[in-house]
C-alpha cells in the first residue's frame, strides 16, 4: 500500500469510520452513502458487486481499495504521500484536493480527521491556524463553499 493506514495517533481507518458514521455499520447517509465509511453506492460497485454493505470486513476492503486509487492520483499529482489532512480530503472531496482548491467546510472536516490521527495529545495543525485564503499543505483553502 502506498499510503499506510496507521499514523502516530488513531488508526486512519478507525478515525475515518468515527468521523463518517460514529462507527455505525448500518448508517445510511443523506445522499445514500452506505457502511461505516459512508461510501456512495456507485463507488462501492466500482470495487465489488457485494451487497454486504453492513459487513465491516467488506466495507474495510472496499474503503482501502478506494483510498488506494485516490492516493495514487494524489501521488501522481503532488509526487508525495498525502498528510492526514489531505487523506481525509481525498476521501470526502477528492476533486477539491486534486485541484488544489479545498473549501473551508471540507478543510474543517479534514482538520477534525487530522486531529483524530494526532500523536501524544498534540493536535496536528494543517489549516486551523491559518487564514482560509492561505496555502495549506500545498492546497488552497477557499473561504466559501464553491457554487
Amino acid at each position: 500500500m502506498l499510503c499506510p493506514m496507521m499514523s502516530f495517533g488513531m488508526d486512519r481507518l478507525a478515525a475515518l469510520s468515527m468521523i463518517e458514521s460514529g462507527n455505525n455499520d448500518r448508517m445510511i447517509g443523506r445522499a445514500g452513502e452506505i457502511s461505516r465509511y459512508q461510501i456512495l453506492k456507485r463507488e462501492w460497485r466500482s470495487v465489488t458487486n457485494s451487497t454486504r454493505y453492513f459487513d465491516p470486513a467488506v466495507a474495510k476492503a472496499v474503503t482501502l481499495t478506494l483510498i488506494e486509487r485516490r492516493v495514487q492520483a494524489f501521488q501522481k499529482t503532488f509526487r508525495r504521500a498525502p498528510t492526514d489532512f489531505e487523506l481525509y480530503g481525498l476521501w470526502n472531496a477528492p476533486s477539491q484536493v486534486l485541484n488544489r482548491r479545498v473549501s473551508k467546510v471540507v478543510a474543517e472536516r479534514c482538520q477534525r480527521y487530522a486531529n483524530l490521527c494526532e500523536w501524544n495529545g498534540a493536535p496536528v495543525r494543517y489549516a486551523a491556524h491559518q487564514r482560509p485564503s492561505q496555502r495549506t499543505a500545498g492546497l488552497l483553502v477557499c473561504q466559501a463553499e464553491p457554487r
